[in-house]
């Protein structure tokens, strides 16, 4: 898993990329892992990752709407220059992508999402990994009472929380543990379980849940491989 909202941590994956799921009742999830690097002090790239869920919509124009719930996001930053503690926000940012695409890829065979985001820019191509996508309930895991816990436009944004949390063992710990109303559904590790399917969709909204998959591989060359 991704995200183990019980605990309140964000399990480092094996390798950067993004992850987004799409159910065919509107809900989405989606996570991300991202290296970001700096040029003046190469030794300081930071870790950047990223969970979010929530409901989606697909406008008349064919443009897609993300709108996560607002108590749910996480955020965390680390940055082996910036000390042993990583940063923890509590996250929150709707998207919006201009359009989308669903196709066959060329060279792999199997179906393939492209999100373009609204200055029509694409984001990396993502796979179809498994059908039905394995989600976290699709409702408010975490919900707060009160300013402190109010939704904010971003994660730095007034009212956001944010907490120190030591790393340990790729995770992040916290002594928070909060409730859930039905049993969990931990999503299966975005690297090592991708199952791909040959059958073409035709959109996004079809009968099958769908989850979709990015997976971005950086080494000194640059070189990408794709597990199944």
């Amino acid at each position: 898993g991704f995200y183990d909202p019980v605990k309140d941590r964000l399990i480092e994956p094996s390798h950067t990329g993004i992850s987004y799921s799409f159910s065919d009742d509107g809900f989405y999830e989606e996570a991300y892992f991202r290296a970001v690097s700096d040029p003046t002090t190469p030794e300081c790239s930071k870790g950047v990752m990223q969970f979010q869920h929530g409901t989606y919509k697909v406008e008349r124009n064919g443009s897609l709407i993300l709108t996560p719930f607002s108590s749910d996001g996480r955020q965390l930053i680390s940055s082996p220059c910036a000390g042993r503690s990583a940063q923890y926000y509590r996250h929150i940012q709707e998207e919006m992508f201009e359009r989308y695409e669903v196709l066959i890829d060329p060279f792999h065979k199997i179906p393939r999402l492209n999100l373009y985001l609204v200055d029509g820019s694409p984001l990396i191509p993502m796979y179809l990994a498994v059908r039905p996508p394995e989600m976290l309930p699709t409702h408010t895991l975490n919900p707060t009472d009160g300013p402190e816990g109010a939704a904010t436009a971003t994660s730095t944004a007034a009212g956001a929380r944010k907490a120190k949390a030591k790393r340990t063992e790729g995770s992040v710990e916290t002594e928070r543990e909060f409730k859930v109303s039905q049993p969990l559904r931990i999503k299966s590790s975005f690297v090592n379980k991708m199952h791909y399917y040959h059958s073409k969709l035709d959109r996004l909204s079809s009968s099958d849940k769908m989850w979709w998959i990015g997976v971005i591989m950086t080494s000194v060359g640059g070189f990408a491989l794709i597990y199944k």
